[in-house]
C-alpha cells in the first residue's frame, strides 16, 4: 500500500505536469522508479489513470465557461464542435489501437507479458519520446508567429490532430497536449480555440483509458485475491483531489505562456528532461 506522502508527491507531479506540454506520465513514472515502485504494474497504472481523472475534472472546471460561450450557446455550434471532437477521437482510436496491435504482435511478440503497458517503464524509450515532442514543440513555437492564423478548426485539421494524439498513446514521454497543440500551431490554428479543443479531446479520451485500466486491474490483480477493488482504488481516489488542484494552477500557467508566445520554452524543458531521464536510467542500471 502506498504511503500518503508517496500519493501526495505523485499527485502533485501529475497535476502540475499533465496539463503542461511536458508529459506528466514521464515525470510520474520517473518519480515512481526513484521511490522503488513498478510503473508497469496494474495498480500503479491504475493510480496514474485516476490521477489523470483528477486533472480531467480540472480541465472541465477551467474551460467550462469558455466551452459554454463558444460551443454550447446554440445547437449549431454544439453540433459542429461535437463533429470535430468525434472526428479527432475516431482518428486517435484507429491510430492508437493500430499501434497497440503492431507493438504487441510484432515488437513484443514472444515476451512473457506482451502488452504495450510493458513499455511504460522503459526509460530510454521515454527519453526518446520526450526529445521528440520537445523538438516538435520548439519547431511549432518558432513558427507560430510566421504561420498565418485561420479562423476556425476544420474537419481536415481535426483529422491531423487526432492522428498525432493517437501516436502519443503507447509512448510515455510523448506529451499529448504538447503534440496536439503544436500540430495545431503548425496548421495555423488560433491559440485559444486550439487550447480549448485539445483539452476537450482529453476529457473525451480519459474515461476510455480509465475503463481499460480498470479491466486490466480486475483481470490481473483480483482473481483469487481477497483484496477488494475499493482497497486498490483508494490511493488513486485520494490523489485525484491533489491532482485536481495542481491541474488548475498548471492550466493558468499554460494559457499565459501559449498566449504570450513562450510555447517553445516547454520544448526546451522537454529536451532537458530527456537528458535527465537518460541519466537516471544509467544511474539505476549501474
Amino acid at each position: 500500500m502506498l504511503s500518503f506522502v508517496q500519493i501526495l508527491v505523485l499527485a502533485l507531479i501529475q497535476g502540475a505536469a499533465e496539463l503542461l506540454p511536458v508529459s506528466s506520465s514521464a515525470h510520474v513514472i520517473v518519480a515512481e522508479k526513484l521511490m522503488g515502485l513498478d510503473p508497469s504494474s496494474p495498480d500503479m497504472t491504475m493510480l496514474l489513470v485516476l490521477l489523470h481523472t483528477g486533472t480531467m475534472f480540472a480541465v472541465i472546471a477551467y474551460f467550462w465557461k469558455d466551452w459554454q460561450r463558444n460551443y454550447f450557446s446554440s445547437p449549431a455550434k454544439l453540433r459542429s464542435f461535437a463533429i470535430l471532437v468525434l472526428i479527432a477521437t475516431a482518428c486517435t482510436g484507429v491510430v492508437g489501437l493500430g499501434m497497440k496491435v503492431v507493438i504487441e504482435k510484432v515488437f513484443l511478440h514472444g515476451a512473457e507479458h506482451a502488452e504495450v503497458e510493458a513499455l511504460f517503464a522503459n526509460l530510454p524509450l521515454m527519453a526518446g519520446s520526450l526529445a521528440a515532442v520537445g523538438v516538435l514543440i520548439i519547431i511549432a513555437g518558432l513558427r507560430e508567429d510566421k504561420t498565418p492564423s485561420k479562423g476556425e478548426i476544420e474537419p481536415a485539421q481535426a483529422v491531423w490532430i487526432g492522428i498525432v494524439q493517437g501516436l502519443c498513446l503507447p509512448f510515455r514521454g510523448f506529451s499529448r497536449s504538447g503534440s496536439t497543440i503544436s500540430t495545431g500551431l503548425l496548421l495555423g490554428l488560433p491559440k485559444k480555440a486550439l487550447e480549448e479543443f485539445s483539452f476537450a479531446l482529453a476529457v473525451v479520451l480519459t474515461p476510455a483509458i480509465i475503463l481499460q485500466e480498470a479491466h486490466r486491474l480486475l483481470k490481473e490483480q483480483l482473481p483469487g485475491s481477497h483484496v477488494s477493488l475499493g482497497h486498490l482504488l483508494a490511493p488513486g481516489l485520494i490523489g485525484m483531489v491533489f491532482s485536481f488542484l495542481a491541474g488548475l494552477l498548471a492550466l493558468k500557467w499554460l494559457s499565459r505562456w501559449l498566449e504570450g508566445g513562450r510555447w517553445k520554452f516547454f520544448g526546451i524543458y522537454c529536451l532537458v528532461a530527456a537528458t535527465v531521464v537518460l541519466a537516471i536510467h544509467f544511474k539505476l542500471a549501474s
